[in-house]
């Protein structure tokens, strides 16, 4: 009855084409439906636009044969599942943008019919999937609707799909087994959910990861203002200590999802949300952080200043929210010069890395490539709140 078992909407980017490319090698007939011109001639031609390990494979044993791409609305209406992953973007005023979800769905209403069955894919606002369901009865539409979150970790997709359990939140039994029939082609580990648990559970993950950030973060603003070794005592108190094993290392804690579902959790609670609010300001606070210190003990105007690492974490491409870029424009009112290097990110004025060593005075180590490890820097102040290096210098 339909042509295509599914259709992912957004289907060229992080979270839709890894999640395309997994179904249809599982034998799914699916289209990645998608605008992005640039996109959709580089999938075509069988390569990956981003960094995604082990999907280019996969990619060009399953294009043209179960995996379709179109930049029709057509193939919405040919599809018996229809995969959104637009996700609730945060204003300017850092409160969530409902407003978004009603005009896409304007836009699709008349590709959408009552035999199909809906997928909210991205974090969304906790209520958002009840305000769709309205929405959808609203203009006479009897469509299935289910809230299956992602949680890969970005770039490890592939693997992650099928590794780890997926909820699934439904509106009532037949819809839950319906979409529990798909995923279960992927893995066989289903958690059930109502569509509001299932949202709370999407951004308590992700803010409890924000949170645990933010905790080392203020530790090492802490050591460092007192002018103590941060990862000596790290090193201390994680040695054979079972209970401190999961305490991540201090970094610059960023990317498209952490700090925007703080704020949409914070929004959720009336902006009572303290823990969460503090744990952006000490994230977001630490690009001033560093840059503050540099100048009160080193000086800044009369340096050259290099970022080492660009994209908002180690050894990927994407460079949505990067802390490094918020570096970078601090730095282009304090230094005399700032220059920038990435392993994946070309854009226009970055120089290779020796390059940036060789003319910089002061090395800020914004993302901790693997790539990075033996370069060779000497005789420069280098700032790795990472301890990738471990040389553990005071700034």
């Amino acid at each position: 009855m339909h042509k295509y078992d599914v259709c992912i909407i957004g289907g060229l980017g992080h979270v839709g084409l890894p999640l395309g490319i997994s179904l249809a090698s599982s034998g799914k007939k699916v289209v990645l439906y998608d605008i992005d011109r640039k996109a959709i001639e580089t999938v075509s031609q069988g390569k990956m636009p981003f960094i995604e390990a082990g999907a280019e494979p996969l990619l060009k044993e399953s294009l043209g044969k179960t995996l379709f791409i179109s930049s029709e609305k057509s193939v919405i209406a040919d599809s018996y599942f229809v995969v959104v992953v637009i996700g609730t973007p945060v204003d300017e005023h850092l409160n969530p943008k409902f407003t978004i979800f009603k005009s896409f769905f304007d836009s699709i209403i008349d590709q959408i019919r009552d035999d199909q069955h809906i997928i909210l894919r991205s974090t969304i606002f906790p209520g958002t999937t009840v305000k769709i369901r309205e929405y959808l009865d609203s203009k006479g539409r009897k469509t299935r609707l289910s809230f299956c979150p992602e949680r890969i970790a970005q770039g490890k997709a592939i693997e992650e799909l099928r590794q780890l359990p997926q909820i699934i939140a439904s509106f009532d039994d037949g819809s839950f087994e319906d979409v529990k029939g798909l995923f279960e082609t992927l893995t066989p580990d289903i958690v059930r959910l109502s569509p509001v648990e299932a949202e709370l559970a999407k951004l308590f993950t992700n803010v409890w990861r924000y949170i645990e950030f933010s905790i080392s973060n203020q530790f090492y603003q802490v050591a460092t203002q007192n002018g103590l070794d941060f990862y000596k005592i790290y090193d201390a108190i994680t040695h054979k200590y079972p209970r401190t094993q999961n305490f991540p290392k201090a970094g610059l804690t960023a990317g498209p999802c952490l700090f925007k579902d703080t704020m949409q959790l914070a929004a959720f609670s009336n902006n009572n949300f303290f823990l969460g609010h503090a744990a952006m300001l000490i994230n977001e606070g630490m690009p001033n952080f560093i840059i503050q210190r540099l100048k009160d003990r080193h000086g800044l105007s009369d340096k050259t200043v290099g970022i080492l690492g660009m994209a908002f974490k180690a050894n990927n491409d994407d460079r949505r929210e990067s802390l490094s870029y918020k570096i970078k424009k601090i730095l282009e009112v304090e230094a005399r010069d700032v220059l920038c290097s990435d392993v994946y990110i070309k854009e226009d004025g970055f120089v290779g890395p020796d390059e940036l060593i060789r003319r910089s005075d002061i090395i800020i180590l914004g993302t901790p490539h693997s790539e990075y490890r033996g370069l060779e820097i000497k005789g420069k102040l280098l700032v790795d709140i990472w301890d990738f290096y471990g040389k553990g210098e005071a700034f």
